[in-house]
């Protein structure tokens, strides 16, 4: 989170520009949505209606370098999953392993991203097993294609309706414990948070957990950054004239690093705006940040003590040599999970550099998943 902060000061500094369905592609056509309400939070940024910041700009063609890619090529499917229990309708992209008994990763997003975040470090997962671990990234309420069904208002995001959400996904997906593939949970910054307290509640459930990836999140450094959350979404245009456009600023300011990733991804994570105001750009952000500042603090909060109290191996990667809260750090000398680092990349490292990601997850999947019996897996106290 703290080298998020950091390139997102750095990209103001620089004024920069502003049963489960299969779906026939795994790519479709979004559908409009309209704008949040943004209520005011004593936890991070107050109210403060974007619409008034938009600057008329010349409007530029797309850049054909920043076209959407769509994501058949790095999930064998996409699909709409029903959870009538919360009142969802849940997109996930998936992979099934294809061993009998292989290994699923299950991946859990950021806040304001989607699945399709883990796109190309997926591939590279099941490019490098042949197969024997699959991927499983599911979008989240409020975010990427997952919508309620409700006629209630959903705006809740809170930790616990998250976590819930999350092991209502696998409850559907995978109804039978036993015969359900070895799981590995990963989760980035938010969704980390997210994996790891799902992660007892599947465990005494019985299901087979081969461990927990929590990517770039540290909940001191976490807790640390919420009062300058307000300049971090002050970076941050209010939307955008094309799908192009989108990618070209998350690629620009070094938000994703990764061109092709951003192709991938971004345009999941906006929506045509439906308003015919000058005021109001033609695509804007599918979730609207500011309208999650209340349940900030719940998803970080406690996170450290969780992540080194679940019953398996436990993995945390890095983008830089972030300081560790002084739970984590007692963890790391008493050896219960094993840290990595990744140099070169930004808060979204899975996106940045999935090759690295990739290669990651797959050593810790072989010295744990497939450890002999009787022997204690890495990270694991």
């Amino acid at each position: 989170m703290s080298d998020l902060y950091r390139s997102a000061l750095g990209a103001r500094l620089a004024k920069l520009p502003a049963d489960i369905p299969s779906n026939d592609d795994v790519e479709e056509e979004e559908s409009g949505d309209s704008l949040s309400s943004l209520p005011g939070s004593g936890l991070g940024p107050p109210a403060m209606p974007s619409i008034h910041r938009r600057k008329i700009k010349v409007k530029k063609d797309p850049n054909p370098a920043f076209a959407p890619i769509l994501a058949k090529n790095f999930f064998v499917q996409a699909v709409q999953i029903a959870l009538p229990s919360r009142n969802l309708d849940c997109r996930a992209y998936y992979t099934p392993s294809l061993e009998a008994h292989g290994t699923v990763m299950v991946c859990q997003h950021g806040a304001g991203y989607s699945g399709l975040s883990f796109a190309c470090m997926a591939k590279e997962i099941t490019d490098m097993t042949g197969g024997e671990c699959g991927v499983l990234a599911i979008d989240a309420r409020r975010h990427g294609k997952t919508v309620s069904t409700s006629d209630q208002p959903d705006e809740d995001l809170s930790i616990d309706v998250l976590v819930n959400d999350f092991v209502e996904v696998i409850h559907t997906v995978y109804p039978n414990p036993q015969a359900s593939p070895s799981l590995i949970l990963v989760g980035h910054s938010m969704g980390g948070s997210i994996v790891t307290r799902a992660c007892t509640m599947l465990l005494d459930e019985k299901y087979k957990i081969g461990g927990v990836v929590v990517l770039d999140v540290v909940e001191g450094s976490a807790i640390e950054a919420l009062p300058h959350m307000n300049s971090l979404l002050n970076a941050r245009p209010d939307g955008f004239d094309s799908v192009e456009e989108a990618v070209e600023w998350h690629v620009t300011t070094k938000t994703i690093r990764n061109s092709t990733s951003a192709r991938i991804s971004i345009p999941a994570i906006i929506s045509p705006s439906d308003s015919s105001s000058p005021n109001v750009p033609p695509f804007i952000w599918r979730t609207p940040l500011r309208s999650t500042a209340p349940y900030w603090q719940s998803w970080f909060a406690g996170l450290s003590n969780k992540f080194l109290g679940v019953r398996t191996a436990r993995l945390l990667v890095l983008a830089g040599t972030d300081r560790l809260d002084k739970e984590l750090m007692i963890g790391q000398m008493q050896g219960k999970f094993q840290m990595v680092v990744v140099p070169g990349t930004g808060h979204m490292l899975h996106e940045d550099d999935p090759t690295r990601l990739a290669e990651i997850m797959v050593d810790f999947w072989r010295r744990n998943e497939r450890a002999v019996v009787g022997i204690k897996k890495v990270g694991e106290s």
